[in-house]
């Protein structure tokens, strides 16, 4: 079902967590995966890996917060491939604080890139992907942050709300050619959630165990439950799918707040 034969797929912040769990899958399934980040070490680690697998991957340095960066990296991955199919927008990163700690560092950074980059990514592949006889997908990683207030996180729940918004607006505003969906991860286990627990007085694994115990599939969600399903929102059989967000947590949207 999940057939990515010869789709050239570019997918941010691919080397790391859900990213680079999605870029192994999709090279798997026959993508011609492009990783992106600013973990160049990573990065070529995973493009030596998906060849060693016997896949085809390679990795492009690039900034989505910035620009130039994001043409120069769909320029050669044209060059390199001659088109692109679909686009993993993954690329993220958590700000703590009240808005009461507000200012422009806080703000370039969070919506630097989960916003901008986003746009950014955006403005650049999709005129390449309208191209296409097909057309492409535009994949977004968005957050169940959108929906619920997470305390001291008031512009990351902002910017995962601002990708929502985006996720619909491109589906109108590119009928026919691109399909923009979303997926909407609850508690993953992934590097940057640790990062979240930094600062705690207990060990991560204690907190993820009493973390999983309160999520009604009794587990945290790891980053390949999420590369499947990017791989089946990206493929031809998730066709008639666009505008819309689909939320992996679990189970953990439904419970009640007691």
């Amino acid at each position: 079902m999940n057939n990515l034969k010869d789709k050239v797929i570019i997918v941010t912040g691919g080397t790391s967590g859900m990213g680079a769990a999605s870029s192994l899958l999709f090279a798997e399934l026959g993508a011609k995966v492009v990783a992106v980040s600013i973990q160049r070490e990573e990065g070529v680690t995973l493009a030596e890996q998906i060849q060693k697998n016997g896949g085809e991957g390679r990795f492009i340095y690039a900034d989505v917060s910035d620009e130039e960066s994001v043409k120069r990296m769909v320029s050669e991955t044209v060059d390199t491939y001659g088109h692109i199919d679909g686009v993993y927008c993954n690329a993220g990163v958590w700000g703590k604080g009240l808005v009461t700690d507000f200012d422009d560092r806080i703000w370039n950074k969070v919506m630097g890139v989960n916003v901008k980059g986003a746009l950014w990514l955006a403005k650049h592949t999709i005129p390449v992907m309208e191209k296409n006889e097909s057309g492409g997908v535009f994949l977004t990683t968005t957050s169940v942050a959108a929906q619920i207030a997470f305390p001291a996180h008031a512009l990351y729940c902002a910017s995962k709300a601002a990708l929502e918004a985006l996720v619909r607006s491109l589906a109108v505003d590119h009928p026919g050619k691109i399909r923009s969906v979303g997926i909407s991860p609850g508690t993953i286990e992934t590097p940057m959630l640790a990062e979240t627990c930094e600062g705690w007085d207990r060990p991560v694994e204690e907190l993820y165990e009493e973390v999983a115990k309160k999520i009604p599939v009794r587990r945290l969600g790891q980053p390949e439950d999420i590369a499947r399903t990017a791989a089946f929102l990206l493929s031809d059989a998730a066709a008639y799918i666009n505008g819309t967000i689909i939320v992996l947590d679990g189970g953990t949207g439904p419970l009640p707040p007691w």
